[in-house]
């Protein structure tokens, strides 16, 4: 009886922490490039490190791939790993003159060191319907939420040097 319960406990327990070793990590908040021009008040204001991160997880969690968020991701960490970067936040125009927004991501993918694939991506706004009632961080949160959906499907199938979103 005691062997049985112990065999059951062991199986609990194992069982998630068999599903994490295989996720794949990814930063969260995903970080700013360090040579990045992005407006402070973007960064301050849009939250687009949150919202990225929490895309790539509702998307990839759509298609089945198990990712687990951790504080910071580098190519060294043991496992899984996407480590990624905002490149870029454009936000030009306005509500009454037409939005003219952008964000650009690059990932590296990463299995216990070895690099598995790599990408850049870039996705454009005006505001799509209603743009004209719509603020500049909401804009900006369209093209971060079309980039966890292109960062989800990649993952699906990595490969080196892919152009994804709007540079396809």
């Amino acid at each position: 009886m005691f062997a049985h319960k112990f065999a059951m406990a062991l199986l609990f327990f194992s069982v998630p922490m068999l599903a994490t070793a295989q996720s794949i990590a990814i930063p969260k908040p995903v970080p700013y490039a360090a040579d990045s021009e992005i407006a402070g008040n973007v960064k301050r204001e849009c939250g687009l490190d949150m919202k990225l991160a929490d895309f790539i997880v509702k998307y990839a969690g759509e298609r089945k791939i198990p990712v687990s968020v951790v504080g910071e991701t580098n190519p060294t960490m043991p496992g899984r790993v996407l480590v990624l970067e905002i490149r870029d936040a454009v936000s030009s125009g306005n509500a009454f003159l037409g939005h003219h927004k952008s964000t650009s991501v690059s990932g590296k993918y990463f299995q216990d060191g070895k690099l598995i694939g790599s990408f850049k991506d870039r996705r454009d706004s005006m505001g799509g319907m209603f743009g004209g009632f719509k603020g500049s961080c909401s804009v900006l949160g369209r093209t971060v939420r079309a980039i966890g959906g292109d960062v989800a499907e990649w993952l699906a199938n990595p490969v080196m040097d892919a152009d994804l979103g709007d540079l396809r």
